[in-house]
């Protein structure tokens, strides 16, 4: 698009530059959505990462959805991950007793993000995993991947997906132990070291 001065018909100026929406950072995070796993749970571990482009560089303001099963392979049924004020219509946050397996997170500066959450228990013949859905500007379609959180090897060996990728491919699906029930899961958008994005037909 093209701006004209109107003191000068003659030129042709350029219009400012846009980056590409959508953007998600303004009425979709919500307060406790990294807290996914109930207040005081022995069995919490966490997940955190940063989220790349195709150079390298942080989104600072990507949003990350996660969904899992709870530790025996369930999916929880439980309502509360973003219960609002009936009289004001604001959110109060989670109400820490129950396990809705359900969270979202907004990436900060850095491009970084963590949650809380239980471990996943296996579904059918998969390995336990998280599912994830990244929202990012410039992304006019959402991308969908997986977090497989490492100490079962069997288990990954013989999941159906990371079985039938190469492993460098494959690796970009499965979290670094970084010990203390802390794991890292980075999601690189494009490029070298991009992340296995999942197409559900």
């Amino acid at each position: 698009m093209t701006k004209i001065d109107p003191d000068r018909p003659e030129s042709v100026l350029p219009t400012p530059s846009h980056t590409v929406g959508p953007f998600y950072g303004h009425a979709l995070p919500f307060r406790g959505g990294e807290d996914i796993a109930p207040l005081g749970h022995p069995d919490t571990v966490t997940v955190h990462g940063y989220v790349t482009d195709g150079e390298g560089k942080p989104l600072p303001d990507a949003l990350i959805e996660l969904w899992g099963p709870d530790p025996e392979g369930n999916l929880p049924t439980a309502d509360g991950s973003m219960r609002r004020d009936p009289a004001s219509g604001g959110f109060l946050g989670r109400n820490g007793v129950e396990f809705t397996g359900w969270g979202r997170i907004q990436t900060d500066a850095n491009g970084h993000w963590y949650a809380r959450t239980l471990r996943p228990g296996a579904r059918g013949r998969n390995a336990p995993y998280i599912s994830v859905c990244v929202f990012a500007r410039g992304l006019l379609l959402h991308l969908y991947t997986r977090i497989h959180l490492p100490g079962d090897a069997a288990a990954l060996a013989a999941d159906p997906l990371l079985s039938g990728l190469e492993d460098a491919r494959r690796d970009t699906l499965i979290a670094v132990e970084e010990g203390d029930g802390t794991y890292r899961f980075d999601i690189r958008l494009q490029g070298e070291g991009e992340t296995v994005f999942l197409e559900f037909q």
